[in-house]
């Protein structure tokens, strides 16, 4: 019987799987959310068993043995997958939120956007000083939501271990801005 991907994790073997083929469970839609836009749809991806757990084995795999402490997962589609992450690193898991969705303390930090700006919140007591943290969402396009999300973490004293993502898009270099981090990602668009 084969080894499984989660096998090798929990013996410590890296596992050797290229991920290209999860970019075939991905649904291409044109002219998304307005035209001249290409939207990778990863719906098809997380609804494929085999592929999810792959998905979820991949980004483990890249963190086993970086003493992660917390997951940070940001609204929405970190939600998903996040918590699955930290369950596998043995960490905790702490949602970062759009404004007015968390009951304690919050800090916040504002950021800009194309047009206009945002707000993301985090609880003030989520992270203790030297707390080692990852970040973790579905897709790298600007990267303005994961600094925004790395400045919070910041500013509660975490010490960041790294950015993973399923999707980065390549052609919007958005590495540029994240330099001083440690970005990972699965899968690369160049389109």
């Amino acid at each position: 019987m084969q080894e499984s991907v989660s096998t090798k994790l929990q013996t410590g073997i890296k596992a050797t799987t290229n991920c290209d083929h999860l970019k075939r469970l991905i649904r291409e839609v044109p002219d998304f959310p307005k035209p001249g836009i290409l939207f990778y749809d990863i719906t098809t991806l997380l609804k494929d068993k085999a592929g999810f757990a792959t998905l979820i084995d991949l980004l483990s795999e890249h963190y086993v043995g970086k003493d992660v402490d917390l997951v940070l997962g940001m609204e929405a589609r970190g939600f998903i997958f996040a918590p699955a992450l930290a369950y596998r690193l043995n960490a905790g898991f702490v949602p970062v939120r759009k404004p007015g969705k968390l009951p304690a303390a919050t800090q916040k930090h504002d950021y800009a956007l194309e047009y206009g700006t945002n707000t993301l919140e985090i609880h003030r007591d989520a992270i203790q000083k030297g707390q080692r943290v990852i970040i973790v969402d579905d897709l790298l396009a600007t990267g303005g939501t994961v600094e925004a999300t790395a400045r919070l973490a910041e500013s509660l004293g975490g010490e960041i271990a790294g950015l993973g993502f399923v999707v980065e898009l390549d052609f919007l270099n958005p590495r540029a801005k994240l330099k001083q981090y440690d970005v990972f990602s699965l899968l690369h668009y160049d389109k």
